[in-house]
């Protein structure tokens, strides 16, 4: 849920205005009952603006409450320089909002204010309709969550584990850019601080974590050389690394290199990565921490995003296989999708009741612990921020997870890496259209439709739709 600014407008002549200013009050009383009605908190102008002053100075207290949108509200003919002078006190996004009464003509006003706004260049958003409608009341809601979702970018700080993995360019992104157009900081931290820190970790709970994952997990595969109690227990000791580089470099959002140093000489990610995306862990419920293999910034960036509209774990995967004969994709990748995925429960014991932790392949010499399980099924909202001639894209589309029958699930699974998290996707997009555009090897998803949101976001932040359809 997001904080909505509403601000009414109205006519700058007195008598005018004195023979409407109930109507408006009434109407604007409608529309802020169905916004908190809707779970929004709304800060409301402080009065109805009918002349220059207030245009300001409603404006401004209204933007003092740090609002996500601000709702500019036309129930009835309203001058257009009051919404100039109104949005050139509110730095944040707006939302012109008109009746649908045909008594008033507040569509005028909506229409002549918009189109003052769009002589300057003033981005912003238009819907009109009944306060009763609760289509309207959510599309509103869409817009502030959006703009909310954008906000909470700006200020924040991407921590950076490793450099550039296996000279994957579409893994690293421009530190300028990002801080020019999404308001986001990088900090560098070499991952071995993760090693260091990892064997500085506590034992004792990286001991009472193998035992709870040993517990709550559908199987722990030890082999004895690439899984061992005491390889598990390093991997989880690099989890409470993380954490506590997180913590103390007041990270927003991560992305760990993993490849070839840590696979290679001492441990994969995998239970790190999967842990930090998951609402919880073996010490209870927590806030998920979105982290992408590869250090993946762009990866982060759309998951980071993901996260603010949809409210849940993110998650992360190759595109890994292209099953033609179903039309059907392999989401998969080494081990770092969220347990939450497995069932999408809100228990933690029915998401790794479905969850085995296997022995780490021959990719990874250093052993550990692959986060395996097969994605519950259900619609999902698929996405990737890319990069085409240096500018930045949002490639979008709609799918939906399967599931089959255990014996075609395994067989599936086995075509490609059986040890690692997989997600079996049917995709509102042709493969020929999709491997010809599709401008990453890595891919995010969350549950449900939220592209009216991810739309309105690009918006928001200058950034090109690349939507797929069939």
């Amino acid at each position: 849920m997001a904080r909505i600014g509403v601000i009414s407008m109205s006519d700058g002549r007195d008598y005018v205005h004195a023979g409407i200013a109930d109507f408006i009050s009434s109407t604007e009383d409608h529309l802020v009952a169905a916004l908190i009605q809707a779970g929004h908190e709304v800060v409301r102008g402080e009065e109805t603006i009918s002349d220059n002053a207030s245009a300001s100075s409603v404006a401004r207290g209204v933007a003092a409450a740090e609002v996500d949108l601000t709702v500019f509200h036309y129930a009835v003919w309203a001058f257009p320089h009051f919404t100039m002078l109104a949005a050139g006190a509110t730095p944040g996004p707006l939302l012109l909002l008109s009746n649908i009464d045909p008594v008033q003509p507040g569509m005028v006003g909506m229409l002549a204010a918009g189109g003052a706004l769009d002589q300057i260049g003033r981005t912003h958003t238009r819907l009109w309709g009944d306060p009763a409608d609760p289509a309207l009341i959510e599309a509103i809601g869409v817009q502030a969550g959006a703009a909310a979702a954008v906000a909470s970018l700006r200020g924040s700080t991407f921590g950076r584990f490793g450099g550039r993995p296996m000279g994957m360019n579409t893994a690293v992104a421009n530190t300028d850019q990002w801080q020019r157009i999404f308001g986001i900081d990088v900090e560098e931290i070499d991952q071995w601080e993760i090693v260091r820190r990892a064997e500085l970790a506590d034992a004792s709970e990286a001991k009472a974590a193998r035992e709870w994952l040993e517990t709550h997990a559908a199987g722990v595969h030890y082999d004895g050389a690439k899984l061992t109690p005491e390889i598990l227990e390093r991997q989880i000791r690099s989890y409470l690394a993380v954490r506590e580089l997180i913590a103390e470099w007041r990270l927003d959002f991560s992305g760990i290199k993993g490849q070839p140093e840590l696979t290679q000489y001492f441990a994969t990610m995998d239970i790190t990565e999967a842990f930090l995306n998951d609402p919880y862990d073996w010490n209870g419920p927590k806030e998920t921490h979105v982290c992408a293999t590869e250090a993946d910034m762009d990866g982060a960036l759309t998951m980071q995003l993901l996260k603010q509209i949809a409210g849940t774990p993110v998650l992360f995967a190759d595109v890994r296989h292209y099953h033609a004969d179903r039309d059907i994709w392999d989401l998969c990748n080494s081990g770092q999708h969220a347990t939450w995925y497995a069932a999408r429960s809100a228990d933690p014991a029915e998401n790794l009741a479905k969850v085995h932790l296997y022995p780490e392949v021959f990719f990874f010499p250093a052993g550990g612990a692959s986060v395996h399980h097969l994605a519950a099924p259900g619609g999902m909202t698929l996405a990737r921020l890319t990069r085409k001639d240096g500018d930045y894209r949002m490639q979008l589309m709609l799918g939906d997870f399967e599931t089959y029958d255990e014996q075609t699930n395994e067989a599936l699974m086995k075509q490609s890496t059986w040890e690692w998290p997989h997600a079996f996707a049917r995709l509102d997009a042709r493969a020929e259209d999709f491997l010809s555009r599709f401008g990453a090897n890595h891919i995010h998803a969350v549950p449900g439709d939220h592209r009216a949101a991810v739309r309105a976001a690009c918006e928001l932040l200058g950034v090109t739709l690349d939507e797929f359809v069939r």
